[in-house]
């Protein structure tokens, strides 16, 4: 069974807390759900459930630290898609039918959402397009019937979920899956010394163009700080008179 795994890199969540020029110049980092994504993959494989990972991510030649990240936590083989625009879901999701329609994995594995724009679409518009199962929010997930169906565990807002869907199918990743494993610095080593495949959107044969435009990013006010009271009664005459929510 080959599995593809789609990766983003984001500015890093824990230090890109400023909007514009800060938020720029964070530290990227491998979307935190892709990188689940990433070790189910690993964790498959070394079940004897897959033979082949294949790592494929959007973005211009600096993405590639992260590409080697992934090399690093033990993909087998990496793909950079050169395009360095802004696309929306939509345009993600038409490129990684492209990648799949080439690949041909059994499944696709991504995080469920990237932590930058929280849109949570890529998954499924994927699914869509391959007019394939999905299975989203996953927290669990096992291989039925010599592989040919997935059962998988489904974290919602009214708790857990089982759906068994057949493959090939797009999975996308909860926080709950697993621990991502560490990185170690010679395994990044070895890392940079492993190809990385280059493609175009030419050469995968789709055109795309991004169908919604970022106009602004901004920081949201800052909270007030904090006040003490030392009765109900003061707590209720401030709600009443300050906040005005009585």
């Amino acid at each position: 069974m080959k599995i593809l795994v789609s990766f983003k890199s984001v500015a890093d969540p824990n230090e890109a807390t400023l909007a514009g020029a800060a938020a720029s110049a964070a530290k990227s980092v491998i979307n935190p759900f892709d990188e689940i994504a990433i070790e189910e993959a690993l964790q498959i494989r070394e079940r004897g459930d897959a033979v082949e990972i294949v790592a494929v991510t959007i973005g211009a030649p600096a993405v590639e630290e992260q590409v080697r990240a992934a090399l690093a936590m033990g993909v087998d083989r990496a793909i950079r898609i050169d395009d360095s625009r802004a696309l929306d879901p939509y345009a993600v999701a038409r490129i990684l039918r492209a990648v799949v329609e080439k690949e041909v994995p059994q499944v696709v594995i991504m995080g469920k959402q990237a932590v930058d724009d929280d849109s949570n679409q890529v998954g499924q518009m994927l699914a869509g397009l391959l007019g394939w199962p999905q299975a989203t929010f996953v927290s669990k997930v096992e291989f039925l019937d010599n592989k040919t169906r997935a059962r998988c565990t489904r974290e919602t807002d009214a708790g857990l979920e089982v759906v068994a869907i057949d493959l090939p199918a797009v999975i996308t990743t909860d926080l709950r899956l697993n621990q991502p494993r560490y990185v170690s610095l010679p395994g990044l080593i070895k890392a940079r010394r492993r190809p990385i495949e280059t493609l175009t959107c030419n050469e995968l044969r789709v055109e795309v163009r991004p169908l919604t435009t970022v106009l602004s990013i901004a920081n949201p006010p800052k909270r007030a700080a904090g006040t003490r009271v030392d009765s109900v009664e003061e707590l209720i005459a401030k709600l009443r008179q300050e906040a005005k929510v009585l």
